[in-house]
């Protein structure tokens, strides 16, 4: 029905006559006036000289660009509201406050581009509302926030662009009693002059992140390890040119992280921690002048070291890495020299002691512990040869196989999703590599260009499987793994401030925010904040 039928049976439902009578207030030029309603045609400024007591105003062919905040203060009485052929493009938040008692409300024919999330604040007895033929490409969320009485709502002949915007109005519909017309999508291409309510919300994609630059710690690092301790998150930076293991916690206080303690660990290229219960073990392996065991027996006191680590096997540490084998905390350090090879480290009393060499003579550059057929599995890179699978069996690592198609790797880091487990393989130039496992061995999935690469790291951030792979000649890029496709999406480029060969990136959550670390060879740690954001909002 239209506004001046609806206005008809309003009127007469309130025992009202339609002929004219003189009204309390004044009548504005280019109106026509009765006791209780009135039509205004062509003003060029929104009339305010009513009667206190209209209960219904129909404007046409206003002058005004914009519906202001408070346009109806002096017309409380209103139960009908009729805008057609107007020029405003814009409805401010409050529009139409004090009007309590409105009922209908049509917007129609006019060509409104924006109207803000607040237009319609205070409208509580609002029933029918109509927005139909206008120049709407979207509505703002939460724009029928408080309207609990409507019935009938008409957003037809607006150009809507059926993306992200549209979802929250697909989702709002059915939760309320109401009669919607939405109309047909006017774009994005793919759905143009397809009908809204046709739609399907669990199809749009609207949910992205961002990680955005929070804070800087001075001097270079190597790696970067995440872990908790006495229920507080910690961080823990390998800095070789500073010559520790650097100790951070988040500062409440100053919303920042700020150093706890540090470790002396000259040509540091690993700091790993252990936590068993109150104690704290610190692996610090180092380049020269062999690697340590530092130990914390409670947390009142201070990290000491406590024993040297197989000094005759550990001779050019390259990476080291925790893993459980038989219900054991065990270390494995990858060795990079010729005559050293890497070692499998298991605790044993009160110390850390060899329980296997593995790979000698191969110049392993990287060392990564996995799950595999529920089994514990161990993969080596190497600069001699493609990365080798070994098994745990029978109290020791067993060769499994090796990965085809995988020359000159330099590292691997694994995750798994949809129950599959992924191989991310870093080559410094050509292309880094994502593989799955198919069973047997692990088969190329997706390849994506290196430019001087020494990282490609798969992270778990919220709901976000996140993989960096980093350069040391160009931004360092985030990919994210799409579900639907199963392939790693671009997202981001982390930068500026530019990452400066960036060699390591962890994650930690504190007080329900998310950072992530990005440890560089050439440059300070930067840490960045996750931020998960609606583009449906």
């Amino acid at each position: 029905m239209g506004g001046a039928g609806i206005l008809l049976l309003l009127l007469a439902g309130a025992g009202a006559a339609v002929a004219w009578s003189p009204p309390k207030g004044k009548c504005p030029p280019r109106c026509s006036c009765s006791k209780e309603s009135t039509l205004c045609e062509g003003p060029t400024e929104l009339p305010d000289t009513f009667s206190t007591t209209l209960l219904s105003l129909s404007l046409v062919r206003m002058g005004v660009s914009q519906l202001k905040a408070g346009s109806f203060t002096k017309m409380p009485s209103l139960r009908l509201l009729l805008f057609t052929s107007n020029t405003f493009s814009v409805i401010e938040d409050d529009a139409f406050s004090g009007l309590s008692y409105l009922q209908y409300l049509f917007i129609e024919d006019n060509k409104i581009g924006s109207i803000s999330k607040n237009a319609l604040r205070g409208l509580r007895s609002l029933t029918h509302l109509s927005l139909a033929n206008n120049h709407l490409e979207a509505l703002p969320r939460f724009l029928f926030r408080g309207l609990e009485t409507l019935t009938h709502v008409d957003l037809r002949g607006n150009p809507f662009q059926c993306d992200c915007r549209v979802l929250w109005l697909l989702q709002w519909m059915p939760t309320v009693n109401a009669s919607v017309g939405l109309g047909a999508c006017a774009g994005p291409s793919a759905l143009a002059r397809m009908q809204l309510d046709h739609l399907d919300p669990t199809k749009f994609k609207c949910r992205t992140t961002e990680l955005s630059w929070l804070q800087t710690v001075g001097e270079a690092a190597l790696s970067v390890e995440s872990f908790s301790y006495q229920g507080e998150p910690h961080m823990i930076l390998a800095q070789p040119f500073a010559g520790r293991c650097l100790i951070l916690v988040w500062d409440y206080s100053l919303q920042r992280f700020r150093p706890e303690e540090e470790l002396s660990a000259p040509s540091v290229v690993s700091c790993k921690p252990l936590v068993l219960g109150p104690r704290l073990f610190i692996l610090a392996a180092r380049l020269w002048g062999g690697s340590h065991l530092w130990s914390r027996v409670s947390p009142d006191l201070r990290l000491a070291p406590v024993q040297v680590l197989a000094p005759q096997r550990l001779l050019r540490p390259n990476d080291a890495e925790l893993l459980w084998l038989d219900g054991q905390p065990c270390f494995v350090v990858a060795d990079a020299s010729k005559a050293g090879s890497t070692t499998l480290l298991c605790r044993d009393g009160p110390g850390f002691y060899p329980r296997q060499s593995l790979h000698a003579w191969h110049r392993d550059t990287d060392a990564e512990a996995l799950e595999l057929d529920s089994r514990p599995h161990l993969l080596l890179a190497s600069a001699s040869q493609r990365p080798v699978l070994f098994h745990w069996t029978g109290g020791r690592f067993v060769r499994r196989t090796d990965i085809p198609e995988a020359e000159d790797v330099y590292a691997t880091r694994h995750f798994q999703a949809g129950g599959d487990v992924f191989l991310c393989l870093t080559r410094y130039i050509g292309d880094s590599m994502v593989m799955r496992w198919d069973g047997s061995m692990f088969r190329l999935l997706q390849q994506l260009p290196s430019r001087g690469a020494h990282v490609f790291q798969p992270l778990l951030i919220a709901r976000d499987q996140l993989a960096i792979l980093g350069s040391d000649f160009a931004f360092s890029q985030v990919f994210r793994l799409e579900p639907d496709k199963g392939i790693l999406e671009p997202l981001q480029e982390l930068g500026p401030p530019a990452l400066v060969a960036p060699r390591a990136f962890a994650q930690v959550t504190v007080a329900g925010r998310r950072f992530l670390f990005a440890a560089c060879f050439k440059g300070p740690t930067q840490i960045y904040q996750h931020h998960e954001l609606d583009l449906s909002a």
